[in-house]
């Protein structure tokens, strides 16, 4: 074990519930939580600003180089910065979640973004979320989990979380830019979203929050010795 606990990685596609049940997780542990995918976003968001081309992989290699991303506790999680500026709703708009999987497709991008992550869990006590922790970014992780969830109940999650902020995206099409997103995360060339050989499976379509978080903290304290 590293020296302020567990490393604990959950992978999963689109909507699996992942950040949701991480940050519940992370808090009963009392570990550090790490959205990855936050940091693809903050750097999406960064690209669209600065009006740079999604293919145009030099200049969003330099971007992550030239970059700042942090992070602040928060009532809901955490708060996320770029060069000292708060994104933590930008990052969630429409535009980036349709852009965030041609990004995160950039080897040298995720290279970077990946060592980032990598020093962040050194020690340990952590709870990281994404789609390539448990097989390429932490390989060594005791704890290894990948979320799964039907598309159909992942589009009507998406659609829920979008209706409570004002945006009305029809179900249809949401479930469509989801099975997009699935086919560019399990199609790129530099870690494709995959589930680790190790890595327990959840099923979360008919599970509730609360039953995913003590699915996982059942795995945790097992590997803790904690009855």
């Amino acid at each position: 074990m590293h020296k302020n606990g567990l490393q604990v990685a959950i992978d999963g596609p689109a909507s699996a519930g992942k950040s949701t049940v991480a940050k519940r997780v992370a808090k009963q542990f009392n570990y550090i939580y790490c959205d990855t995918g936050a940091m693809y976003r903050a750097i999406t968001l960064k690209t669209i600003r600065a009006g740079i081309s999604l293919d145009n992989a030099k200049e969003i290699s330099a971007i992550v180089r030239n970059s700042k991303i942090t992070f602040a506790p928060d009532d809901n999680g955490q708060k996320v910065f770029i060069d000292g500026d708060e994104i933590t709703q930008d990052i969630r708009s429409e535009e980036v979640t349709n852009s965030v999987s041609a990004v995160a497709a950039i080897a040298d991008v995720r290279q970077q973004l990946s060592a980032q992550q990598q020093a962040i869990a050194e020690d340990g006590g952590i709870v990281m979320d994404g789609r390539d922790i448990g097989t390429a970014v932490l390989p060594d992780a005791e704890v290894k989990i990948f979320l799964v969830a039907s598309v159909e109940e992942r589009a009507r999650r998406r659609y829920k979380e979008n209706i409570q902020k004002g945006i009305n995206t029809p179900l249809e099409e949401l479930q469509l830019e989801i099975e997009a997103r699935d086919y560019k995360d399990s199609h790129r060339k530099v870690s494709p979203l995959t589930k680790a050989a190790d890595a327990q499976e959840i099923d979360t379509t008919a599970l509730t929050i609360d039953q995913v978080v003590s699915e996982i903290a059942k795995v945790i304290k097992n590997q803790l010795n904690i009855n």
